[in-house]
């Protein structure tokens, strides 16, 4: 297949456009605002995305030979611009928000093997994070509603830019069928910080695999790790979880070390650590959870409906 000029120079045109936006006189004069910077990146990226995915979709409705269908659904297909287009800009708000909270330094923590444990060790001659308990063998149930969740700790470890990063699976299931299956890579730093590494998320209909949404792993199409539980937690301070930009973004903010709450199989009066957690990905979720000591989470709230995924049986070898 022989490519047109007319094609090579749109292709040039499109290269030298996002390297003069790359380039551009606002972005190099915000300076050091890399954060802020980055929100920009992510911004235009999205906006091309939804530019995109309408003319994709217009052009499949102009090969619908109904006039009246075909009208709709280019209708449709407008109306699902107008609202990823919105999305945009509210992920971009969520972004600088969260700039504020973290500072304008680029996102790119030190992680190298000698700071990090043996996670075979963890409960053995290391101690655990009293918060986050990666002791192999662990296994959480939880349920919410008519799903039931279940977080194992396996005992097998895999290197992730050669630091070792302990195993566990996350199966959640409804009325017997598996919903979601994911495995997450976790590591525990000396200081006891256990930083998350990557996650390999399927989600399943019907028995069969429909989507790997949601999968990173650190130092893969520069992904990078983030802490998902502080060695010493401070009220207030905010952290990335996980950074793969489009696709994996949370965070969180320490909210409480002096939280209660009662569920099943636990409770804490006073002494649970409460987390809000949240993503820019998807600015309309947020969770409150809540860290019983040396159980680890006990419960998630979603705080805009309510909805609780409570722990109801645990074991820690």
């Amino acid at each position: 297949m022989t490519v047109s000029k007319v094609a090579l120079a749109s292709i040039s045109a499109i290269v030298l456009n996002a390297s003069a936006f790359a380039q551009s006189p606002s972005l190099q004069a915000s300076g050091g605002s890399f954060c802020s910077r980055t929100a920009k990146a992510a911004r235009t990226a999205c906006e091309n995305d939804v530019r995109d995915n309408y003319w994709t979709t217009v052009g499949s409705c102009l090969n619908t030979s109904n006039a009246a269908r075909r009208s709709t659904c280019i209708e449709e297909a407008r109306q699902a611009q107008t609202e990823a287009a919105q999305k945009c800009v509210a992920q971009f708000d969520a972004r600088i928000d969260l700039c504020e909270a973290v500072g304008e330094a680029p996102y790119d923590p030190e992680f190298v093997p000698q700071n990090f444990v043996n996670p075979l060790e963890i409960g053995r001659s290391i101690a655990p994070n009293r918060f986050f308990p990666l002791v192999p063998g662990s296994k959480w149930t939880y349920r919410r509603n008519t799903e039931t969740v279940i977080v194992e700790v396996v005992g097998e470890v895999d290197k992730i830019l050669g630091v070792p990063c302990t195993v566990v699976r996350d199966v959640v299931t409804q009325d017997g069928k598996t919903l979601e299956d994911t495995i997450d890579w976790f590591a525990q730093q000396v200081d006891g910080t256990v930083w998350y590494c990557g996650e390999l998320s399927k989600e399943f209909e019907d028995g069969e695999l429909v989507s790997l949404h949601g999968s990173w792993k650190a130092g893969r199409d520069l992904a990078r790790p983030g802490v998902i539980m502080p060695g010493a937690p401070h009220v207030g301070d905010v952290y990335r979880q996980e950074f793969a930009l489009g696709d994996a973004e949370d965070a969180a903010e320490n909210r409480s070390l002096s939280g209660s709450a009662t569920v099943p199989a636990a409770s804490c009066v006073r002494s649970c650590l409460v987390t809000r957690e949240f993503t820019p990905v998807e600015p309309d979720l947020s969770e409150l959870k809540y860290y019983a000591p040396n159980i680890g989470r006990i419960l998630s709230v979603d705080r805009r409906t309510g909805e609780r995924l409570e722990l109801v049986r645990y074991r820690i070898p």
